[in-house]
């Protein structure tokens, strides 16, 4: 896990930061994304000489311990940037890796680093998580830690279509290495009927989880896609003729597998009301933060900021630009 921090920099050394820029990216590039130093320089274009100088340097500097301690400039620009075009409370840009296809690589990695600084609070505090592969993965990357003070309470069902648990239900994950009381939600993700739904929501030991997720400090979630292979379609949540009328609707995205469309607004009459989740928790009292990149989520993203569904944000440096120049 190498997140990026920020350091003060002399403004008259802008030479000298530029090389330490290019330093942090090489450093990222090889430490976090896995690369080669031939293709480092593929990616920098530059020589691989300059590329394993770079990567050299990052050492010597200090910006590789455990961690980069450094800032990118553009990642902390654009963060601002966002912060401030769409008022959103929380921002964090990664560096993009633009060889690689990965929707997980480093937003998974800041949003483990997000999680943790949660969980080392001494003051108790109430985290809800969503699902799915970002999340997954972030929440494997966390340390063995001892929080009984904090709960941390599902949003979505963790019983898969056929039965079995669902493969990308966070809570159980987290709960392998982190001491933290848990509140899973044992439901299905979608039910049958929009009356199941409620039968199964109005259970005596069914409510106190929602209570709890609807009284959330922070909120991480992941933000699906609803494009042809749709991860709700792929892993068998929905129907490939359901798939193809949340599209004709306009849907765009999906949250803990509540569809909504450009506007941000819900997708009514077609899995909505059957989704057993339960409701993303009010920006007014919790930081609901989605952890999200590529172009494939490029819409439900923009949805989501513009709905007012999320008010915090994990992504990338493409993701950002991309937002910028159309939000």
């Amino acid at each position: 896990m190498i997140p990026v921090q920020v350091r003060e920099q002399n403004p008259s050394m802008s030479k000298r930061a530029s090389r330490l820029d290019d330093a942090a990216r090489a450093g990222w590039l090889y430490y976090v994304a896995g690369n080669t130093q031939d293709q480092i320089a593929a990616k920098l274009g530059v020589s691989r000489q300059s590329a394993q100088r770079l990567v050299s340097l990052a050492r010597s500097e200090g910006l590789v311990r455990v961690q980069i301690d450094h800032p990118i400039a553009n990642c902390l620009e654009l963060s601002s940037a966002l912060r401030d075009r769409l008022g959103l409370k929380y921002v964090d840009v990664t560096p993009t890796d633009p060889g690689s296809d990965s929707t997980i690589t480093g937003v998974a990695e800041a949003a483990s680093a997000e999680i943790e600084r949660w969980l080392r609070r001494e003051e108790a505090v109430i985290i809800a998580m969503g699902t799915g592969r970002t999340l997954k993965a972030a929440v494997e990357l966390l340390p063995r830690m001892e929080c009984p003070q904090h709960r941390i309470v599902s949003l979505t069902g963790n019983i898969a279509p056929d039965g079995s648990a669902a493969y990308y239900n966070v809570v159980f994950t987290m709960s392998d290495s982190v001491n933290v009381r848990s509140f899973p939600m044992p439901l299905p993700v979608i039910a049958t009927s929009s009356g199941e739904r409620e039968m199964l929501h109005a259970q005596a030991m069914i409510r106190p989880t929602l209570e709890l997720a609807a009284r959330a400090d922070v909120t991480f979630v992941g933000i699906g896609d609803l494009t042809e292979d749709a991860p709700l379609f792929v892993d068998g949540f929905i129907t490939r003729g359901e798939l193809a009328a949340l599209r004709s609707a306009g849907a765009v995205g999906e949250i803990v597998g509540w569809s909504y469309d450009a506007a941000g607004l819900f997708i009514g009459d077609i899995t909505n009301e059957r989704v057993a989740s339960a409701p993303i928790p009010s920006r007014r009292t919790s930081l609901v933060i989605a952890a999200a990149k590529g172009e494939r989520k490029f819409p439900g993203i923009a949805g989501a900021i513009r709905g007012g569904l999320v008010n915090g944000l994990i992504t990338d440096e493409a993701t950002a630009g991309h937002l910028l120049r159309t939000l």
